[in-house]
């Protein structure tokens, strides 16, 4: 029997949570002693409380505003009622916290279990000191998440500025606003400002399109969308140089495009600048850790602590809720193959995520291969796309933007990967991760119409890869 201590520090968040878990569930020849730490207040984890959760919730009404806005089938636009959009989203997330923090406490009530709800630092290699107490762990899990990414950009700390999260508590709204970051963050919350806030936004976009790791079809589609269905202006390959406030209690923002400065006003600054692993408040100077680029391993341990493993957005890998609860599923599964002498499991992932862009009307999702990653691979492969305006289905439900993407390996017709920009893509993307984790020949995916939907478009693709494969 192996004696084993476990300290989980982020036990509200989903890394820390699905640790915790898989520490229970595979303890038959293991005495495990289990230590959770969280100083989260209420608690949560940022998915629930600022993320995906709410960020969604108020995302709905929008989606609903903009429907009846665009169809000209329809008489009068519904007013959004701000406080109620925010009053519902803090009830379903109080809902949601709730249930996550009777879960953790259920877990703390197991044998051998301990919750202290306190800040712990390292104080030394693998000795933390939490509250008023010092412990000695044998293994520790890092799950502490992330924090805001906020831009150097000089005379930032002049001028009054908006996170997303501030963005989701809003009930009013500036009559103009200038915004810094256009990554999936952006994506979600600039149409919200623009319907339901109606403010007139202008977006810093480094690169000549966002999405700007897929093909520029996508890129260019959302810039489309943007500007055309938000009437958001979006300046391109534009950087930005300084900030400072303006005499009437504004925003002035110099940018360079063209080689060219310019500078912008606007009544308020949005920064969607991204969020980076929290690991400020740890203590890390007093272990020999080392947070950079490759600091954690596959197997979610420290490269520089192989006791230490560090899961979720804290290692900075990739900041997905889903991938969050696999690296701590694997964390745990290696703390007890670790202690046991044996060989350890490296975590991989089949990418998978979504963003809500476009209000969720006009959602992206990326499942598997793109044709920018099999291109580097070693994989024959064929890359079918097409538009939505070419299936009529799109067209008799007022969205016929957009396009999707299917990637096979063309010699033996394995599905590889999709993406999608378009009505509904989000609701097909679960489908298409069976097919691609489940190495579904596309030749034998039934490609009827078993009715006129929006998946149609995977039928369409389908189609001309089994003819592609074919050939």
């Amino acid at each position: 029997m192996h004696d084993v201590h476990v300290a989980i520090i982020g036990a509200y968040g989903s890394a820390g949570v699905a640790a915790t878990e898989e520490l229970l569930e595979q303890t038959e020849d293991i005495d495990l002693r289990l230590t959770l730490i969280d100083d989260g207040e209420p608690g949560g984890g940022l998915c629930i409380l600022r993320g995906c959760m709410p960020s969604k919730d108020v995302l709905s009404a929008a989606h609903h505003c903009y429907q009846a806005r665009h169809d000209d089938r329809l008489e009068g636009v519904p007013e959004p009622d701000l406080e109620a959009i925010v009053a519902r989203k803090d009830d379903n997330v109080l809902g949601f916290a709730e249930h996550r923090r009777a879960h953790v406490h259920e877990l703390a009530e197991r044998d051998g279990v301990e919750f202290i709800r306190d800040t712990a630092r390292f104080v030394d290699e693998r000795r933390l000191a939490v509250g008023d107490r010092t412990i000695d762990p044998d293994y520790i899990v890092v799950a502490t998440g992330s924090t805001l990414n906020v831009p150097n950009t000089p005379g930032i700390d002049a001028v009054d500025w908006s996170a997303s999260a501030d963005v989701l508590d809003a009930t009013t709204f500036p009559d103009s606003g200038l915004v810094m970051g256009f990554g999936y963050i952006g994506l979600e919350m600039v149409p919200y400002l623009s319907e339901v806030g109606d403010v007139d936004l202008t977006v810093i976009e480094h690169d000549d399109r966002p999405l700007d790791e897929f093909p520029p079809t996508y890129g260019q589609t959302i810039l489309e969308i943007y500007r055309e269905q938000f009437d958001v202006e979006i300046l391109t390959e534009t950087d930005e140089k300084r900030l400072e406030a303006t005499g009437d209690g504004g925003v002035a923002l110099t940018v360079e495009r063209a080689g060219r400065e310019e500078t912008l006003e606007a009544e308020h600054l949005y920064c969607f600048t991204g969020r980076q692993p929290n690991v400020d408040g740890l203590g890390i100077a007093a272990t020999a850790l080392e947070p950079r680029p490759g600091w954690v391993e596959s197997t979610m341990q420290a490269t520089d602590d192989d006791r230490i493993f560090v899961v979720g957005d804290a290692n900075g890998h990739e900041p997905i809720l889903h991938v969050a609860k696999e690296q701590g599923f694997v964390a745990g599964r290696n703390i007890l193959r670790h202690a046991r002498g044996e060989a350890l499991e490296a975590y991989t992932n089949v990418p998978h995520h979504v963003i809500f862009s476009g209000l969720s009307v006009y959602p992206f999702a990326r499942i598997g291969h793109t044709p920018v990653t099999v291109a580097d691979s070693e994989v024959n492969a064929a890359v079918v796309t097409t538009e939505a305006s070419s299936d009529g289905v799109f067209k008799s439900k007022n969205h016929p933007e957009g396009l999707a993407t299917l990637v096979v390996d063309a010699d033996d017709g394995t599905v590889l990967g999709y993406q999608g920009l378009h009505l509904h893509a989000d609701v097909m993307a679960k489908t298409m991760q069976l097919a691609v984790e489940m190495g579904l020949d596309v030749r034998e995916i039934p490609d009827r119409a078993y009715h006129p939907t929006t998946p149609e478009i995977l039928d369409s693709l389908f189609r001309e890869a089994t003819e592609r494969v074919e050939e």
